[in-house]
């Protein structure tokens, strides 16, 4: 086993001097996006990658990757790292050289970033195998934009197995802190998330004739309001408690009638989101009971149907304190700091659920402020020196969690 501060020294240079061709592969891959389950190109272009590198990897439930770099005493322990392929259906408005060549497609959530970073994360792990025993699981998934999630999907299949991971790590951008930071959580990080969908029915007319009608219009947004404020009192009385952070929002109302003419249907779109499983379920079936309840009171009906998404995601408290005591000795402790909690949702959930997991924050913003413009905008972008960030750590805590 090579002295640790060496090899970590060794990394750091390796990632310094491969800065040039992760920032090709990440301009590539921005200029080439494809939406969730459809990575048929990104996925060739990891696999011709990994076989340059001569790394042995299968293709799994379609689009993704799992590879596997075995170091010294492969069966010793394995640590998987994971990526995502996907990106958006957003139009870019960057007038960069490498805009996104698919109209209406864009890497908005910074998965490029992710996928190069680990790329350049496989090479340096696949020179230095001979100095640590273990065996580094890569995984590049499909479809994290998506429900079900490639995630839940690549676990079914077995990535999890053969050799099954003693953690996994993962990393996502994060416009909100400069390129060379990190950002940490142990415990509970980010939100469950469902989709809510609700048709409601009542009768339609001309506006002009009240009696003749009833307007699911209004019964929408009795529903919508009646619901909206139940929730924001449930954060109200459950603040001090802080285990059941909750968001419920709708997005989106649909009624084709006119100015003078009342439809007979309309339908809702929205988010439901906490960090507390049992009051996720019974947050489901309340908000079923009243809305439909609501709508019978003002004379129509409610169908309310919840599309189960993403688990909440945990990080396991010994993987994200080794990782974020590797971070601090890769990047000095100045460049580590603490996460909040998020509302948003990940589907690297369904792995922590399963695994002791680490999902943290690869800061992709400038120091001068550019490049800070939020993800899923269609003005994301990162400043390039993350990659060398976003790399050699990802190497150095896998190494580091194999010692353990």
């Amino acid at each position: 086993m090579a002295d640790l501060s060496i090899l970590m020294k060794a990394i750091q240079n390796a990632a310094r001097e491969l800065v040039p061709r992760i920032i090709f592969i990440r301009r590539h891959l921005h200029q080439h996006p494809e939406l969730s389950f459809k990575e048929y190109n990104t996925c060739s272009f990891v696999c011709d990658e990994l076989e340059a590198l001569q790394i042995p990897f299968e293709k799994m439930i379609g689009t993704g990757i799992v590879a596997c770099i075995e170091g010294r005493n492969p069966t010793a322990k394995t640590i998987a790292l994971r990526a995502d392929l996907d990106a958006l259906p957003i139009t870019e408005k960057n007038n960069v050289d490498y805009k996104s060549a698919q109209e209406g497609i864009m890497h908005a959530c910074g998965h490029d970033v992710h996928t190069a970073s680990l790329l350049g994360a496989a090479q340096i792990l696949n020179t230095f195998k001979n100095e640590f025993e273990g065996t580094i699981k890569l995984i590049f998934q499909p479809g994290e934009e998506k429900a079900p999630g490639g995630a839940s999907l690549m676990i079914k299949a077995g990535v999890l197995e053969n050799p099954k991971p003693s953690y996994i790590f993962a990393q996502h951008v994060f416009p909100s802190l400069p390129a060379g930071k990190v950002g940490f959580r142990s415990g509970m990080y980010m939100a469950s998330t469902d989709e809510l969908y609700m048709t409601i029915t009542g009768k339609g007319g001309h506006a002009a004739m009240p009696s003749e009608y009833v307007n699911p219009i209004l019964i929408a947004s009795t529903i919508i309001t009646a619901l909206h404020q139940y929730f924001m009192d449930v954060n109200t009385r459950l603040r001090s408690a802080a285990d059941h952070p909750t968001v419920l929002a709708f997005g989106k109302i649909e009624g084709l009638g006119a100015t003078n003419v009342i439809p007979d249907t309309v339908l809702v779109e929205g988010t439901f989101r906490t960090m507390n499983e049992e009051w996720r379920s019974a947050a489901h079936d309340f908000m079923k009971k009243n809305a439909v309840a609501i709508a019978k009171d003002m004379g129509g009906e409610c169908e309310f149907r919840v599309e189960g998404g993403y688990p909440f995601l945990v990080n396991d408290h010994n993987a994200t304190e080794r990782a974020r005591k590797a971070s601090e000795e890769y990047l000095g402790k100045e460049n580590v700091v603490a996460l909040e909690k998020r509302m948003t949702a990940e589907d690297f959930a369904f792995y922590s659920q399963k695994i002791p997991a680490c999902f943290y924050r690869l800061g992709t913003a400038s120091a001068n402020g550019e490049n800070s413009a939020g993800v899923h905008t269609p003005t994301f972008n990162i400043d390039e020196k993350a990659l060398e960030t976003g790399m050699g750590l990802m190497a150095w805590i896998a190494i580091d969690a194999l010692q353990q």
